[in-house]
Order: C-alpha cells, then structure tokens, then sequence
C-alpha cells in the first residue's frame, strides 16, 4: 500500500483536489464533500496546507460500533452502520474526518489517488 505523499510548499491552494474527491465520490462538483482539505494561510504566512488522512487507524480503534474497517492499510467508514456519533472525528489525531451536512457518516480519504493524478504542482503524490 502506498500512502499519499504531501509536498505543503508546493501547493497553489488551486483547490483541484478537492474538486476531483467530491466528484469521484458523489459524482458532483462540491469540493465540500471532499476528504481532503486544502487550509488557506493567509496573510501570514501566507501557504497552503493539504489536510489528508495518512490512514493511522486511531478512527477504528474509537469507534463504538465497529463502523471502521481495514483493508489493505486503508480505513474506510461503512454508511451503513456509521450512527454519526463523532467519536472517530473527537480523537482523529489530524482532525481529517469531515462532515457534510448532507450526509450521515463522516468523509475519510481512501486512498483512491484522484487528488493526486491531478496535482500538476506535484503537491499530492502517490496512488492508493
């Protein structure tokens, strides 16, 4: 499993990424409904951070009801069984599990690598 590899000073804050997750998840352009974050640093200091889960497995090891499963080194969020209760999101050491106001479970990445196959800064490496 390779993770995805994050290069911040690269960044253009160009939002692409996000763009590409809300439309290779929900088939829409909602980069609200991505699970990647790009934090805008402005004025000061004035540079892009990529928020991005980096699969540590701390979500699963949280959740009450077994929501979380493993494969392959990736975690994934089963709607399903998700009850929405936000202990994953409380303890996420990087705080990369997002809400929707649409949706009843949180947005994790997956790896699926879409943000990267279009980060022409090469901000975003590597493919799940």
């Amino acid at each position: 499993m390779k993770a995805l590899t994050l290069q911040h000073e690269k960044c253009t804050g160009c939002s692409l990424c996000e763009v590409i997750c809300g439309l290779a998840h929900f088939q829409e352009n909602n980069p609200k409904k991505a699970a990647i974050r790009i934090a805008r640093k402005f004025p000061e200091p004035g540079t892009f951070e990529i928020h991005v889960c980096n699969q540590c497995g701390r979500c699963q090891e949280v959740c009450p009801i077994a929501a979380i499963t493993e494969k392959d080194g990736v975690y994934k969020i089963d709607p399903e069984k998700c009850d929405f209760c936000g202990v994953c999101g409380g303890e996420c050491p990087l705080q990369v599990l997002f809400t929707h106001r649409e949706l009843s479970y949180p947005l994790k990445c997956d790896l699926c690598g879409e943000c990267a196959a279009v980060c022409a800064a090469g901000a975003i490496e590597g493919r799940g």
